[in-house]
């Protein structure tokens, strides 16, 4: 069964950090094109930050030097490491993969950022 679960989330204040991970199992190979995406209340998907099979890695504007993605290729686990968070990245983190058609989409899990 292809399975993606995210964890790591949590309520954190202002300028804090947090590390969300991401196992794939049931075929998916965090070795492909992966991406970790979020959705705000009232807002669509966005897609945050993306890493490639050769591990080149790109970030949206608003993370960009505030997030770093990774993979263990070894665990099949992406990682998401957020520093300085904002109450704007409140949201439910996702992976997934990108460029192809997306893969059923785990429960996410939830980041709250307080002011």
């Amino acid at each position: 069964q292809v399975q993606l679960v995210e964890s790591g989330g949590g309520l954190v204040q202002a300028g804090g950090s947090l590390r969300l991970a991401c196992a794939a199992s049931g075929g998916i190979s965090v070795r492909d094109n992966m991406a970790w995406y979020r959705q705000a209340p009232g807002k669509q998907r966005e897609l945050v930050a993306r890493i490639t099979s050769d591990r080149s890695t790109d970030y949206a504007g608003s993370v960009k030097g505030r997030f770093t993605i990774s993979r263990d290729n070894a665990k099949n686990t992406v990682f998401l490491q957020m520093n300085i968070l904002k109450p704007e990245d409140t949201a439910i983190y996702y992976c997934n993969v990108y460029g192809r058609f997306p893969y059923s989409w785990g429960q996410g899990t939830q980041v709250t950022v307080s002011s």
